[in-house]
């Protein structure tokens, strides 16, 4: 299994804002946003800082995908 964010970009153009505005809003790091966009681990506390700059919930912005290995 794997996270995915694909969420998180389709909730970003909902709210017509782009990454830099994310980051900035959420006061996270551009590595952090590089791991999310390559659906790479970060830590909960970028998660909860981006559901509390976007006012969502933490399965409005991530989902666990299922692999084959």
């Amino acid at each position: 299994m794997k996270m995915s964010y694909k969420k998180l970009w389709k909730l970003l153009i909902d709210k017509d804002m782009n990454k830099t505005d994310l980051r900035k809003a959420a006061g996270i790091s551009s590595s952090s946003l590089a791991k999310l966009g390559k659906d790479e681990n970060v830590t909960t506390d970028v998660l909860l800082r981006i559901c509390k700059a976007l006012d969502c919930e933490l399965d409005d912005i991530v989902e666990i995908e299922r692999t084959e290995e």
